[in-house]
């Protein structure tokens, strides 16, 4: 689906990637519905996106809560007249330790934003998507859902759950006018573990400053590109493209790979 002319709804899009994707698409002349839980960073997104802020309007809440996603519909149809695409993009990671030590807290907001978050967006969405001449879910998994990433389990398993439920849904909307992506984003620079509210381990922390990583806007460009390919599935990086190519293979030899990368970090 193009998305010039189109109104696309993006999750967690007052920074990093989310702001990176609404950025692009409007410089592409799309309408954009911008959803965060923080009102001070969607301020700045809207001035950044200065001569095209008219194209752009911002919503502050809870994804996580299923009510207040359904009482937002209407208002998000009001701005523009109509939705022709999602990007559930919003997400946090959990703290860099085992299952074993993860309280149900932590457990329950990785799943609650996660996978939860992005349930509700499309579910409640979908019905009129689906009114549509054409459109587009596209959510976001990572590369640790297809992949086992010690001290990020949890996380893992949240993102794995996007991913299978996305493939699904691409196979039950085949010959429907709504197009479906999933997306495996590998290292971006993102903020996701400020929005998490972690404190990063110091070895971790020095690793991923020392990582190649991929810029959020260039992370936005490919995922943008693979909405208007309609692409099945988007890996975004070197390393996601390589790990998926290795995990596809040898999984026990891939899983073996991150568990010596974590073990490390992790200092054990």
């Amino acid at each position: 689906m193009k998305v010039q002319n189109k109104v696309i709804l993006v999750t967690g899009g007052g920074s990093g990637r989310g702001r990176e994707l609404v950025l692009n698409l409007l410089s592409k002349n799309a309408k954009v519905i911008a959803i965060d839980i923080n009102q001070n960073v969607l301020q700045e997104t809207v001035a950044l996106a200065g001569a095209n802020k008219d194209k752009l309007s911002t919503f502050v809440f809870d994804i996580t809560s299923k009510a207040a996603v359904e009482s937002f519909f209407e208002k998000a149809i009001a701005e523009f007249g109509f939705v022709d695409g999602i990007i559930n993009n919003a997400g946090i990671i959990q703290p860099f330790i085992k299952v074993n030590e993860l309280g149900y807290e932590a457990i329950e907001r990785v799943m609650n934003v996660n996978f939860y978050g992005t349930l509700y967006i499309t579910k409640t969405f979908l019905p009129h998507l689906l009114t549509r001449p054409e459109a587009h879910i596209m959510n976001i998994s990572s590369m640790g859902g297809f992949l086992p990433v010690p001290g990020q389990s949890i996380y893992g398993a949240s993102k794995a759950a996007v991913k299978l439920l996305t493939e699904a849904l691409h196979s039950e909307l085949e010959n429907t006018s709504v197009k479906v992506t999933v997306v495996f984003p590998g290292a971006v620079d993102t903020n996701i573990t400020k929005n998490s509210g972690l404190n990063v381990p110091a070895q971790i922390n020095t690793e991923q400053k020392s990582m190649k990583t991929l810029s959020a806007a260039k992370a936005a460009q490919i995922m943008i590109d693979g909405m208007e390919r309609n692409e099945y599935r988007v890996l975004v990086g070197s390393d996601a493209t390589f790990m998926d190519r290795i995990y596809r293979l040898n999984p026990k030899f891939a899983a073996g790979l991150i568990y010596k990368k974590m073990k490390a970090l992790l200092g054990e």
